[in-house]
């Protein structure tokens, strides 16, 4: 059987906004945009991160799901963004709108990580990458 991992999809009140905010705070690409502004994608890497809207995540779930919100505590689930500068990835999201959810520490196994929110509530990790 071949599978491969394909992407992430995130369920946001507006799409093109939080398209902007990732191209801002983490310099991303958007990579693709339905006329509609109701599902688009961004260049992250080797991996494509997505993002439907509400209504269109409603109607693919009969018994709807959790919305995201930054007033409410985060879901259980980040994305993982690594870089050397882990720092001034942080301060320039913030900057973009990103929250701070914990300032960046170095961990026991030397790794650098620090914990944002997004626009929408989303966890965001940004992190060294781990060395082997």
């Amino acid at each position: 059987m071949d599978i491969q991992y394909a992407y992430t999809i995130l369920y946001v009140s507006d799409v093109s906004k939080t398209i902007e905010f990732y191209k801002k705070a983490f310099g991303f690409e958007q990579k693709f945009l339905t006329p509609e502004n109701d599902y688009g994608e961004i260049k992250s890497g080797n991996t494509t991160i997505a993002f439907s809207n509400l209504e269109l995540g409603n109607s693919n779930f009969k018994n709807g799901f959790l919305e995201s919100k930054l007033s409410e505590k985060p879901f259980g689930v980040e994305l993982a963004f690594t870089t050397s500068e882990v720092e001034k990835v942080m301060d320039n999201a913030i900057e973009n709108g990103a929250v701070l959810l914990a300032q960046a520490v170095t961990k026991s196994w030397g790794q650098q990580v620090g914990y944002l929110r997004d626009l929408n509530g989303f966890i965001i990790e940004i992190c060294t990458p781990i060395q082997n």
